[in-house]
């Protein structure tokens, strides 16, 4: 069996080096001393200093070597431990042992200043935390619990000290880590109950994979949307209803009392039909704009199937019969839609760009390309171009004579519902405007 070896400590090393060094002068000075004529005494006396100076020299270079390791070794063990104040003296700057302890105490000096400032951070953190107004919870691979702020303390109606180190199962919030990452939830905590909107990001601490999930009450803010929905709803309703029944009452009031006279004008039956005339034109036109509503509130969830770009975007174009409609080809790409909603779409664009164009004789320019990982559809007109953007999406505003105000606000709303975005605006190169949707691939 091998024999383990010895280890040797570092510091009998050095002296055992050293003696090695001074080993030959001090043999040398032995034999000269007692081969000489000399007398006893002074033989012993020369053979005591000699040996004397050579151990003497010999703990000394050791403890030259070893203390200033022994001083980094004791500075380097309150660094690991967290004690940023200890700082090493005695540094010669004209050496490398010296500037090596300077290094080390700028180590020190840095750890200090990065602690304070992590101290600082977490303290902020923990108050920011403990002042915002969703309830935070951490979670490990486990599912644990390791982290929960005041709020998130509240919404399950117990103490923070409880709660750490339990399964999300035993609070009620496993359904937060498992599904969608973003959502909202209809559910009822200990704490309160409502509409909350959840997130749940990852993180790792320690190499270990952890969940973040963030639950905010979005009861108060969807009420006061739905308020303020509601209101602008009324007011258009209420404005559309005005401008139809005014006109019907005054006009069934007037013929009311022409009918009253006795005789008759003898031009009664061409008002009578004048009257019946805006009457209907204006029935007609309330018709239109609850059609138009009810088109806009009942748009059905889009059936979403893979489809070609090009053959899409072709056969829209040439629905166009007043004006020709230039096409700028792109690549050859596929999306996940609902065909008839994504045509619907781009016929509602191309109309309002024709219309734009038909005023001043311009053209329309259609294409498509690939950006950023989507597709984008580009409708370019030469109309006039837009004198404001403020009112473009909302519902049954329109500046069109006879337009019922939903075409820009439906095809937001299929671009939407396809995860996609639609803006329109004037084109900074040409007179016109640009019609840019965009939809992931």
């Amino acid at each position: 069996m091998k024999k383990r070896k010895r280890h040797v400590p570092h510091d009998l090393r050095i002296f055992l080096y050293a003696l090695a060094a001074g080993a030959p002068a001090v043999a040398t000075s032995m034999w000269i001393v007692w081969s000489g004529s000399y007398d006893a005494k002074t033989q012993w006396t020369l053979t005591v200093w000699i040996i004397g100076c050579w151990l003497g020299f010999s703990f000394s270079l050791r403890e030259r070597v070893v203390q200033p390791l022994q001083t980094l070794s004791n500075l380097l063990a309150a660094l690991s431990e967290g004690d940023y104040s200890i700082r090493a003296r005695g540094a010669n700057p004209d050496d490398a042992l010296g500037e090596l302890i300077r290094e080390v105490n700028a180590l020190g000096s840095t750890l200090h200043v990065q602690r304070l400032g992590a101290l600082e951070a977490g303290a902020l953190l923990r108050k920011v935390m403990s002042e915002i107004e969703v309830g935070i919870y951490s979670f490990d691979g486990d599912q644990k619990l390791r982290l929960v702020n005041r709020t998130g303390a509240e919404l399950l109606a117990q103490p923070v000290e409880r709660l750490l180190g339990r399964s999300a199962a035993d609070l009620g919030l496993a359904a937060c880590l498992d599904g969608e990452p973003a959502r909202t939830l209809d559910v009822v905590f200990p704490g309160g109950q409502g509409r909350w909107g959840m997130r749940r990001s990852t993180f790792r601490e320690q190499g270990l994979p952890h969940h973040l999930v963030v639950i905010a009450d979005l009861t108060r803010a969807l009420r006061e949307e739905e308020l303020q929905a509601w209101q602008r709803l009324i007011r258009v309703i209420g404005h559309e209803l005005n401008n139809s029944l005014t006109p019907i009452k005054s006009m069934a009031g007037s013929l009311s009392g022409m009918l009253q006279k006795d005789p008759l004008p003898h031009d009664w039956k061409d008002d009578m039909q004048r009257g019946l005339a805006v009457i209907g034109s204006r029935s007609e036109s309330l018709n239109r704009f609850m059609g138009a509503y009810a088109t806009l509130a009942k748009l059905p969830p889009p059936h979403k199937k893979p489809m070609e770009v090009a053959p899409w975007i072709r056969r829209v174009s040439g629905l166009e019969t007043r004006l020709p409609v230039a096409l700028r080809p792109g690549p050859t790409m596929w999306i996940t839609a609902d065909q008839d909603h994504l045509e619907q779409l781009l016929i509602n664009l191309l109309r309002n760009a024709v219309d734009a164009s038909l005023e001043t004789g311009g053209g329309v320019t259609v294409g498509w390309r690939a950006r950023n990982g989507n597709l984008e559809v580009v409708v370019e007109d030469e109309g006039p171009g837009l004198s404001g953007t403020t009112n473009l999406f909302v519902p049954f505003f329109t500046t069109k004579p006879g337009g019922s105000g939903i075409g820009l606000v439906l095809c937001r709303k299929i671009a939407e519902a396809h995860d996609g975005t639609l803006t329109v605006e004037n084109r900074v190169d040409h007179a016109g405007c640009e019609a840019r949707l965009t939809l992931p691939l």
